[in-house]
């Protein structure tokens, strides 16, 4: 259920070589605590190049490494990542103010 792909730097350069297809992220701080995540989604211009690219003008505080999970079910994915973090640390991630946890399902990840 957890991402586990390593770890890049969030800087433009690193963005600009992602692909333009959708799927899921995740932003963290230098050490490793997840600070964000988020989906290109199809309304999203450039799919997770033109996201990434986007939150490495402007990283949310502490941001300073991002990973990337292409995936078509990226609704379905990104639920799926809030609700691990919501079961492994009670909370969701400090930047994901965009997101409203009771509408969350609940997991019990093993």
């Amino acid at each position: 259920v957890r991402m586990t792909k390593r770890w890049q730097p969030l800087t433009p350069e690193q963005a600009k070589r992602l692909s333009g297809n959708l799927g899921v992220y995740q932003l963290a701080n230098d050490a490793g605590e997840v600070l964000y995540i988020g989906a290109a989604t199809g309304l999203s211009q450039f799919g997770l190049r033109g996201e990434v690219m986007a939150k490495a003008d402007a990283p949310p505080t502490g941001a300073t490494q991002f990973r990337v999970e292409v995936n078509t079910a990226y609704r379905t994915r990104h639920g799926e990542l809030l609700a691990a973090h919501m079961f492994d640390h009670g909370t969701l991630p400090v930047a994901n103010t965009d997101v409203d946890a009771s509408r969350l399902g609940r997991l019990s990840p093993g």
